[in-house]
């Protein structure tokens, strides 16, 4: 599932300290590889690159 601007997501990276909480897309960028890396944005930060495997549809 493709994400775009402005949707709600739960990120799902255990090196990450943003794991488990939900944000907001603010960025999408396309890889040479034709992969999208996702920026989103937490309450208290943001986290940059995170590839869609990480990232799980939220209902907020």
């Amino acid at each position: 599932m493709a994400f775009e601007e402005d949707d709600t997501v739960i990120l799902h990276d255990e090196h990450s300290d943003y794991d488990g909480e939900t944000g907001t897309i603010t960025q999408v960028v396309d890889t040479m590889f034709g992969d999208a890396n996702y920026t989103v944005s937490f309450e208290d930060g943001q986290e940059q690159g995170v590839p869609e495997d990480n990232l799980e549809a939220s209902e907020e």
